[in-house]
């Protein structure tokens, strides 16, 4: 079927103008025949405007517009088969108000695009009238109310606020000078020794005969008496206690009971220790002077290496054995460095150390000659209420008389949070001039003791004037008035290495740690030697987490000698 120009044309409708041009129809005399046998759809009873309108054309015949024209392929709905009216033809039973649009061209795609966009500006209608057919969206709740816009640059500036922004900005600025200045200061100020060091003594315990050996570098200290502090072990010689493997040095607490059994600690053994050094340890030998006459300390002799166990006086044999070196006689300094990398011990009353004594006494018994401690730390867990595992102290011991000590003045400690110094290995050294020490552990920002020689100790330690010489008052005299700031650390001192065990002298206090024993009983070590299932159960059974391991020991002085 075809749409030309021709003598049955029929006569173009005015008004059927869509928004693409003017479409003309045309039908020939067969169509104008068939057409009284079509349904109208020019009728303007209201229906259903969503229902499939009627085909106006049998299926058999096809529209055919002409090359000019706009073609339709689809067959389901001729709209333009009769002039219409814009209501009647593309909206029948259409209204002003309302304009219903077939179902068929909302479900056919190519005849969506025939009629004007949904988002178009209006749709016309009859008397001039068009509808709007985009509406006005609603309001959403989520954008703020524009009508009042705030401009803070159009009002007056609030003084009260330029002067927090300047004083502000005034802070940060005498907070950073400040700080560039401290650091200045801290800087140029920094005790440094810059003298040249001459090496004393490395020892990297590549072999036992090197350490403990005829020209060793090394003492192995026998002894039982507790070393002035109650200590509850027995230090030997035995390779049980202290032997070198792999490069490393072994100091190791071990049981007493292993090797004599457990009912001679308590009762009816008598224990006398191989290869006692009393004679080489004491000063003078072990010879003593008291009222003008110098005779051999027995009684100190026979402390120091036996010991006799009775069940009814709460005498025992000393519980545990563990080892103490040291390098008298062999190698001292007098200022200098120290350096020992090492790793703590792990078990309760444990109590490792890293010290120096004087090589002469020439002050006067201890302290009154000194003691540097390098480092001091206690085996208890992290959970020790009293600084445990994961402290080290370092410690000046000092004093006019032996019973007066200035250390609450000249100690400090570092400490890890969450870690046991006895988890790895850790370098502890000293620094010392006739000016300052320090020790650190690490580096010089994990300092355990920084202290400056800028007064005399005597002066340091406010000490009283006057003490008690058994019931006369006497006047406390200073052993160090003809010294210098430094004294009594203006000599030489060597180095020492041990592992204790428990004590009397307040290092574990009291009520601390659920500790066995009490420092003022007469039969503390008794008390510790019948908890031995409570404290050896904290002691790792590996060897290398129970003991003081060393791994290299360094002695410097200065060249000059001074």
């Amino acid at each position: 079927m075809s749409m030309s120009d021709n003598s049955n044309s029929l006569p173009p409708n005015d008004d059927s103008h869509g928004e693409g041009g003017d479409i003309q129809q045309v039908a020939s005399s067969s169509q104008v025949s068939d057409m009284d046998t079509r349904p109208t759809t020019s009728s303007s009873a209201p229906r259903d405007p969503f229902s499939t309108p009627l085909s106006s054309r049998p299926s058999s015949r096809h529209h055919q517009l002409h090359s000019s024209k706009i073609s339709f392929s689809d067959n389901s709905s001729g709209f333009l088969s009769v002039p219409r009216t814009p209501t009647e033809g593309f909206f029948p039973g259409a209204t002003s108000n309302h304009i219903p649009i077939p179902r068929s061209i909302l479900n056919t795609p190519s005849r969506i695009s025939m009629v004007p966009s949904a988002r178009s500006s209006a749709i016309p209608l009859p008397g001039g009238n068009t509808l709007p057919r985009k509406l006005p969206r609603m309001k959403s709740h989520m954008i703020e109310d524009r009508s009042n816009i705030s401009k803070p640059w159009t009002e007056k500036p609030n003084p009260r606020v330029r002067i927090a922004y300047l004083l502000t900005y005034a802070v940060i600025f005498v907070g950073l000078a400040g700080g560039i200045v401290q650091c200045y200061f801290n800087y140029a100020n920094a005790q440094l020794d810059r003298k040249p060091l001459c090496l004393v003594m490395e020892e990297n315990f590549d072999s036992e005969d090197s350490v403990f050996g005829e020209n060793g570098s090394f003492n192995r200290e026998v002894n039982m008496d507790g070393f002035g502090n109650g200590q509850f072990e027995m230090t030997t010689s035995s390779r049980n206690n202290s032997f070198v493997k792999d490069g490393f040095l072994y100091i190791v607490p071990t049981l007493t009971s292993d090797s004599i059994g457990n009912d001679a600690i308590f009762d009816g053994t008598v224990y006398n220790i191989t290869g006692c050094t009393f004679n080489q340890t004491q000063p003078n030998n072990g010879f003593v002077t008291q009222n003008g006459a110098t005779f051999f300390d027995e009684s100190g002799y026979l402390k120091a290496c036996s010991a006799v166990s009775n069940r009814t006086a709460g005498a025992v044999i000393n519980p545990v054995q563990s080892a103490r070196i040291n390098t008298k006689g062999k190698s001292s300094i007098r200022y200098g460095r120290v350096e020992v990398r090492a790793k703590m011990p792990n078990g309760d009353w444990l109590w490792p150390a890293i010290w120096m004594l004087p090589k002469d006494e020439v002050y006067g018994a201890w302290p009154l000659s000194g003691e540097i401690d390098i480092v001091e730390s206690r085996g208890n867990g992290l959970r020790y209420t009293a600084r445990g595992s994961n402290y080290v102290q370092g410690s000046l011991n000092w004093g006019p008389t032996t019973f007066l000590n200035g250390v609450s003045k000249s100690y400090s400690w570092w400490t890890e949070r969450r870690q046991s110094f006895g988890s790895e290995f850790r370098t502890y050294a000293l620094e010392w001039t006739d000016k300052w020490l320090r020790i650190y552990v690490d580096n010089r920002l994990h300092t355990l003791l920084d202290i400056k020689f800028n007064e005399p100790f005597f002066k340091r330690g406010e000490f009283p004037e006057v003490i008690f010489d058994g019931p006369n008052p006497v006047a406390l005299q200073n052993p160090w008035i003809n010294g210098t700031n430094a004294t009594p650390f203006d000599q030489e001192f060597y180095l020492i290495m041990n592992v204790a065990v428990g004590g009397t002298n307040g290092w574990f206090p009291e009520a601390q740690g659920d500790k066995p024993w009490l420092d003022a009983s007469p039969n503390a070590m008794r008390d510790f030697a019948l908890a031995e299932a409570q404290w050896y159960s904290t002691w790792p059974t590996n060897v290398e987490d129970r003991s003081l391991v060393v791994d290299y020991v360094k002695m410097w002085k200065h060249c000059d000698g001074n």
